[in-house]
């Protein structure tokens, strides 16, 4: 990796740290600078304004991590409901990188910019586009192995669990506890036995 592109991975990865712990409008790019020992000519080389460099961090940086965390985990699996739990469970109770303070990156980002910012909007829109769109795929491919009932309709099963995943990141972010989480997984767990 060349020099100017460390600097700028740094960049975007000190940046996220900040907007993730702090928030994106309470973030400035004086404390980007500072955090990540850059000058402010070094900031502005490689980003012009402070949202170049946010919907960076969307592109760039959550989208990899995106992948691997919510659509490869549904690729490939013969239990489409066990396995759509189980990256639930994974993200609310196992994963480190995801505090409950802090709730949920991509849900924080569209409180903070959706409703003023088209390109956030269309950034954000893709990145969950995807993960319904990777479990409406899983459940599919479950009506047609007969692990899920034929009856059932993937895309609310979809959204039920994006909307429930998303709600209940904030409930844990208000109350600081996991406690919330496990609720939301108790009653998942209960609606996907229906569907079987």
């Amino acid at each position: 990796m060349k020099k100017s592109e460390a600097t700028r991975l740094n960049i975007l990865q000190k940046a996220f740290e900040l907007i993730y712990a702090k928030g994106y409008q309470t973030t400035s790019v004086d404390e980007i600078i500072a955090t990540t020992q850059v000058t402010k000519g070094a900031f502005y080389y490689h980003f012009k304004t402070k949202d170049e460099m946010g919907l960076a961090i969307i592109n760039e940086l959550l989208k990899n991590n995106f992948k691997s965390t919510f659509i490869e985990p549904l690729q490939n699996t013969d239990n489409p409901l066990e396995s759509i739990y189980q990256q639930v469970y994974d993200i609310l109770m196992e994963n480190d990188f995801l505090k409950v303070e802090y709730g949920c990156p991509a849900s924080n980002f569209t409180q903070e910019m959706a409703p003023w910012h088209m390109d956030f909007t269309k950034a954000l829109n893709e990145l969950s586009g995807r993960w319904e769109n990777a479990m409406i795929t899983c459940i599919e491919n479950g009506k047609k192995q007969g692990s899920v009932k034929e009856k059932v309709n993937a895309r609310e099963i979809a959204v039920f669990v994006m909307s429930g995943y998303w709600g209940v990141r904030n409930l844990g972010k208000l109350e600081n506890s996991k406690s919330a989480y496990l609720i939301y997984l108790k009653g998942l767990r209960s609606y996907f036995d229906s569907l079987q």
